[in-house]
């Protein structure tokens, strides 16, 4: 069970989030913790060139994780871009289990205030990350440490990973080098389960046309006029999408262009236009499946229409996740967060894409869960520190009753 006798918010000021250092136990309270790594800039420089990236965040955890007698793994196949596992090994008999949280966070123009404050008033920390996910990330820290105070039976594993708000690299190269058999990856689902969300694949379609004079458009084959042909077509298929079964929890796929580009001047036949077409996919639809599906269109439209040419590159996908209820692990966290929480706890779906889809692709049974707030990419950002304490007694207790 939790170790942590009270679960109130800390009075307001309590503690400057700069004034302590890792190996300080003013940070066994998850929200001084998380107000302490909200004060370190950790922007994503692929969002922002002039991000600080993770170095400075993955450094200072990797501190507090060794002070609390954590096997430190440091992995940086990327210059800059530092992940951070900490381990504590079992007694050999039991199941492991990793907990997954990432490091960096978006941009910070246009925030409301300051955004590296960590400043506590009504229940709230604030800051960029508050609620996705260092708020999230210091209740793994504390709850990590807390349940692994007398020996499991089983490994846990602490992945700290960059790059989760742009390509993943973090996680892709934690799962290089570790697996565990099952894992809670962290993010802020407001105290439900999110055990499924929707998957991705993002296209490049160049139309191939050919140039003419403007006054003599007959000469040329116009590829606005072919993108045009392909809007129309995708319409169908995004009709064609929403006929079919819902899943209970995610709905439907989506189909949609998110750019298009063409032409060179007023007086020009465009002889090219190109188009980024986004497919948002269900579990079970593969990207090869949807790159088929696109494939099938644009060969139609070449059938019907003179002049019609065209290359699609599948720039990347991300397949969708879905958890099974029946996995030990959704069991086990549904559980514990009944027991704190006391209420049923809503299971739902996301519409956007994490990292769960790599750990699940790895062959790990995973599911979602992390705190309540707001302001996730917003100009104002938060997590009720309530909600702090409450997923860190519930990873807790997590981690016992699954590792033994």
């Amino acid at each position: 069970m939790a170790t942590n006798p009270s679960h109130e918010p800390g009075p307001t000021g309590a503690l400057e989030p700069g004034s302590l250092e890792p190996g300080d136990n003013g940070h066994l309270d998850p929200v001084v913790l998380a107000a302490r790594l909200i004060a370190i800039d950790s922007t994503n420089p692929d969002l922002c060139p002039d991000g600080a990236g993770e170095a400075e965040i993955a450094d200072w955890c990797a501190q507090w994780l060794a002070a609390r007698g954590f096997e430190v793994h440091r992995l940086e196949e990327r210059t800059g871009r530092p992940s951070i596992v900490g381990i504590k090994r079992g007694t050999g008999d039991g199941a492991s289990l990793m907990l997954n949280a990432h490091l960096d966070t978006v941009g910070v123009d246009g925030y409301e205030g300051d955004p590296f404050s960590g400043a506590r008033h009504s229940d709230r920390v604030h800051g960029r990350g508050a609620f996705d996910t260092k708020g999230g990330l210091a209740a793994v820290l504390v709850a990590a440490h807390r349940a692994t105070l007398t020996p499991l039976a089983g490994d846990l594993l602490v992945t700290l990973v960059a790059d989760e708000e742009f390509g993943s690299l973090g996680t892709e190269e934690v799962l290089r080098r570790f697996t565990a058999d099952a894992a809670i990856v962290v993010e802020p689902s407001e105290l439900s389960l999110t055990v499924c969300h929707r998957g991705f694949a993002w296209f490049e379609l160049t139309l191939h046309g050919r140039a003419a004079h403007g006054s003599m458009p007959g000469q040329g084959v116009d590829a606005i006029r072919h993108a045009g042909l392909v809007l129309q077509g995708l319409d169908e298929l995004r009709a064609g999408i929403e006929q079919k079964p819902a899943h209970p929890l995610l709905g439907h796929g989506s189909v949609r262009v998110a750019t298009i580009t063409g032409g060179t001047d007023a007086a020009t036949v465009a002889a090219s236009a190109t188009l980024t077409i986004e497919r948002r996919t269900l579990p079970g639809e593969t990207p090869e499946l949807i790159e088929a599906e696109l494939r099938r269109l644009l060969d139609r439209l070449a059938r019907d229409t003179a002049d019609f040419r065209y290359d699609l590159t599948r720039l990347v996908a991300r397949g969708a996740f879905e958890a099974d209820p029946n996995w030990p692990i959704v069991r086990l966290l549904d559980e514990q967060a009944e027991r704190v929480l006391g209420h049923a706890v809503v299971q739902r779906g996301e519409p956007f894409w994490t990292d769960a889809g790599l750990v699940r692709e790895a062959g790990i049974q995973c599911l979602l869960f992390g705190v309540d707030g707001a302001g996730a990419h917003a100009p104002v950002e938060w997590a009720t520190e309530s909600s702090i304490h409450q997923v860190a007694e519930i990873l807790e207790d997590t981690i016992v009753a699954f590792c033994g």
